[in-house]
């Protein structure tokens, strides 16, 4: 009988002067801007992704900041990719310690020197007011998304308020708060009577009582 040649058998050990190869290993989730951009666009791509389900074990800051004017800052520079800032607000949360950006891996607190939306359109459509953001949030104001007007304390001039979503609110830009005076109606109330607007069944005062009278 005749035998078939042995076949030789790759040796484990390193050839001479050659290391072992490293065991191959999945590349870390990154982290950062760069991991907040990836996680919000896989989240996001079924709509709002839901970051008040989240709640993830790294925590830090990141150096990104929001402007009065709803203009954002990375490291003291805008951003100016408008995809992208839109992309960041929708994984934005406001907590009792203030804002942060959500993923599931990580939680990084950012500074708002006001509020993080701008409302920037506001179109009346049958009985309910409708208002469009800086970063195209579609937001009807009434029972769950009231308007409330402040008074700065600096200037004495309204600042006016859109509760967009889970407590974010929306700055209401001025032309677009002069449109919404010009909808408003009088309405007696225990103050007094007051100027304000109705939507979606909520009536939201927008001056002072009394403001409006000569």
């Amino acid at each position: 009988m005749r035998l078939s040649p042995a076949v030789s058998q790759p040796s484990l050990e390193p050839a001479a002067g050659l290391p072992y190869l490293k065991p191959m290993t999945a590349d870390p989730a990154p982290s950062g801007l760069a991991g907040v951009t990836a996680a919000a666009k896989v989240a996001g791509a079924r709509g709002l992704p839901p970051v008040h389900l989240w709640h993830p074990e790294h925590c830090g800051e990141i150096d990104i900041r929001i402007r009065k004017d709803g203009v954002w800052f990375h490291e003291g520079t805008p951003i100016g990719r408008e995809a992208l800032v839109r992309l960041f607000s929708t994984v934005l949360r406001l907590d009792p310690d203030g804002y942060h950006l959500v993923t599931p891996v990580e939680k990084l607190k950012i500074q708002v020197e006001d509020a993080p939306f701008v409302a920037t359109r506001v179109d009346q459509m049958g009985d309910s007011l409708r208002f469009e953001t800086n970063v195209g949030d579609a937001v009807e104001a009434g029972p769950d998304n009231a308007i409330r007007v402040e008074t700065d304390p600096a200037t004495g001039e309204p600042r006016p308020y859109l509760h967009v979503r889970r407590g974010l609110e929306a700055l209401i830009a001025r032309p677009v708060f002069y449109e919404l005076a010009e909808l408003a109606a009088e309405r007696e109330t225990p103050e007094g009577p007051r100027l304000g607007v109705t939507s979606n069944g909520a009536w939201f005062p927008i001056a002072p009582a009394g403001a409006h009278r000569p």
